[in-house]
């Protein structure tokens, strides 16, 4: 099944999966509707978040990435509307002015998945787009 993610500078080394922290949990939601993802994506700017990219991948690569890296995911039905949380995350392991590459959490240490287990990601994500 196609679905829709957020992503920060996609297309780039230094992009970044949005995710949603609960607890010590981190969630990558998974819009079944493009315009359900654009709204939380307005939603996230109007918080002085950095502009995210609205992307379609298929949901079996999301939840492969997801696994890897620890993550849950949710997938949100059309027409739920998806809120993003009140507060938000202090210190993130994504920058938008930084250079760096494969894909790391807006939320998330990404540090306990192997680099080459993140380009391999990054790969077949990029491959899908």
């Amino acid at each position: 099944m196609r679905v829709y993610i957020l992503l920060f500078n996609a297309g780039t080394n230094n992009e970044g999966i949005h995710t949603v922290q609960i607890g010590d949990r981190n969630k990558v939601l998974m819009f079944q509707e493009e315009d359900d993802a654009v709204r939380f994506a307005m939603m996230l700017e109007a918080q002085d978040f950095p502009e995210a990219t609205v992307e379609t991948i298929d949901s079996e690569e999301v939840e492969v990435f997801c696994r890897k890296a620890d993550y849950d995911w949710e997938l949100i039905e059309p027409g739920k509307l998806a809120i993003p949380p009140e507060k938000n995350a202090e210190k993130t392991d994504w920058s938008p002015d930084e250079t760096g590459s494969g894909i790391d959490s807006t939320t998330a240490e990404a540090d306990s998945i192997p680099q080459d287990d993140l380009d391999s990601i990054r790969r077949r994500l990029e491959g899908l787009l």
